[in-house]
């Protein structure tokens, strides 16, 4: 009894020993893993006025495109006194929805000299014009009686988006800890995927999708503009920014501060100084000199083949099905859009659903897993649309393969080549990885709008077998080339390519474990071997 009484004593004693450095340890832990408010509202309102936009123009002309061709007939009879040409009409038409795609990639062109000298948020935030400006031209377009308006309005609503997609995967990613940099890089899709279904709703009849109220659809576009103009202004910078390419280490402080909600952080800007010094010789690089680097090659092609396929993979031509298959199906004409519904519903819970696992399941099981079940549900669709006439209950399926591939593509695909372009690469080099992927990302686009149609009329049903190669392709690649993202560091995922790019591993990451753990042990003492660990 007495041992075992004396054994308990010292047990118990030992903790109360220990208890504040363990309390301390245990709230800096806490610390790390808390995801802050400031985090959420940059995420959130950074990606509203910003990919929310480029979703909700991808949705919002279908509703109202009988509207807006009639809209054009009527201008030319009072213009030119003659009723406008069927293939005239189509041209317009067909100008009006794909030159959203050039503005876009005019967007990514031009993203990188914004960057540079007003940062991710200033950049950001001066984009918010472009949307402003189309919003007027494409809500007072009909009350001028000119269909100009609304053909430069989609032209500078596409410049609003590529600049957004160029920027806001960038500044998601480098004011994110890395234990959730994958779910803050997320909200980029799952705004986008919003977006495409609000567009949605709004076009429904009983709300903006008739005759006398199309226009409005358009107004809309500047109230997410002004409600992200209302906010992020008091938000931070992006502190990788501000300390890497600003030289100014106090504002860097406190953004880090503000977004990591403690007031030591200095083993994270001591982290971000080696990076600094690892490129104290490269100044921001070229587009032309990213594409001549043997450093960064295969994370250059990495990028560029999941970019490319997240265009590619098909999921834009489904949208030329889903109303035919639900009419075969024998709903109503005027509930189709109704049901349609639930394709943007699918995606954006696909999306959420993504964001909460990614760190836990890791980017590149996502991309695989999307990619090659896309195939499956591609493969499955070609059949089932090829007796689709001849057995009652095969359109259902038809469908339910729709919205099987839609959850697919959201659950890795929609959002992942977004936040690998700025994993991949370190500070000097991701604005020109972001302009290339940019520039990938809306010639596919451009491709796709352009090409398939031919391809569906040459192939009919068989059109998804080229988006099974395309996804299988991709899922391939991505299982033998790309290293797992998940919880490093900038520098680590740089050092993850080394071996293939064929150059030497560099001391910095070596540097940089030595600079932390001397900052540990540093802090350790005056905690009481309290352990640092960075968040970055």
């Amino acid at each position: 009894m007495e041992n075992d009484t004396g054994s308990s004593t010292t047990t118990m004693e030992k903790p109360q020993n220990a208890d504040p450095a363990e309390k301390s340890s245990s709230k800096k832990g806490t610390e790390k893993k808390r995801v802050t408010s400031c985090l959420l509202s940059a995420a959130f309102f950074g990606a509203l006025g910003s990919s929310f936009l480029y979703g909700y123009n991808l949705s919002v002309v279908n509703a109202p495109a009988v509207y807006i061709k009639a809209f054009y007939n009527q201008t030319w009879m009072e213009r030119y006194n003659e009723p406008v040409g069927a293939e005239t009409v189509t041209l317009l038409w067909s100008i009006t929805v794909s030159i959203f795609a050039i503005g876009g990639l005019f967007g990514a062109l031009a993203a990188s000299w914004p960057i540079k000298i007003l940062g991710r948020k200033g950049t950001l935030l001066l984009n918010n014009i472009f949307a402003v400006i189309a919003a007027l031209l494409l809500t007072f377009g009909e009350r001028a009686r000119s269909f100009e308006m609304l053909i430069i309005g989609r032209f500078i609503i596409g410049v609003d988006s590529g600049i957004a997609l160029s920027v806001l995967p960038m500044y998601l990613g480098e004011i994110s800890p890395r234990h959730i940099r994958g779910s803050i890089g997320q909200f980029n899709s799952i705004l986008i995927c919003l977006g495409v279904f609000i567009g949605q709703v709004l076009g429904l009849p009983e709300l903006l999708g008739q005759e006398s109220r199309w226009n409005y659809l358009f107004s809309f576009l500047a109230l997410p503009a002004v409600l992200q103009l209302c906010v992020l202004p008091f938000l931070p910078e992006s502190p990788r920014y501000l300390l890497i390419e600003r030289r100014d280490e106090a504002a860097a402080e406190r953004a880090f501060q503000r977004f990591l909600g403690k007031k030591d952080v200095s083993v994270e800007l001591e982290e971000v100084h080696a990076e600094a010094r690892a490129q104290e010789t490269l100044h921001t690089v070229s587009v032309l000199q990213l594409l001549k680097s043997r450093a960064v090659r295969w994370q250059l092609i990495t990028v560029m083949v999941t970019m490319g396929s997240y265009q590619l993979c098909g999921l834009n031509a489904i949208w030329y099905y889903t109303n035919g298959i639900l009419r075969e199906a024998g709903f109503a004409e005027n509930i189709v859009p109704y049901i349609t519904l639930s394709t943007g519903g699918i995606e954006t819970l696909s999306a959420i659903v993504s964001g909460l696992v990614i760190e836990r399941i890791g980017r590149k099981p996502l991309l695989i897993f999307g990619f090659s079940a896309m195939a499956v549900f591609f493969s499955l669709l070609t059949v089932f649309l090829n007796f689709q006439d001849s057995v009652s209950w095969m359109p259902y399926l038809s469908y339910i393969c729709i919205l099987a591939v839609i959850a697919s593509f959201c659950s890795g695909p929609g959002g992942i080549p977004f936040i690998l372009t700025g994993e991949l690469f370190e500070q000097s080099y991701r604005p020109s990885a972001f302009m290339i992927a940019g520039i990938v990302n809306w010639l596919a686009n451009f491709a796709v709008g352009l090409l398939f149609p031919f391809i569906q009329e040459s192939l009919e049903a068989f059109a998804f077998l080229v988006f099974v190669g395309i996804c299988v392709v991709a899922a391939i690649y991505l299982f033998f080339i790309l290293p797992e993202t998940k919880n490093k560091t900038f520098m680590d995922i740089s050092q993850s390519f080394a071996k293939i790019n064929k150059v030497p591993v560099s001391s910095t990451s070596h540097e940089m474990k030595l600079v932390l753990c001397t900052e540990q042990e540093t802090n350790g003492k005056a905690h009481n071997g309290m352990k640092m660990e960075n968040s970055f």
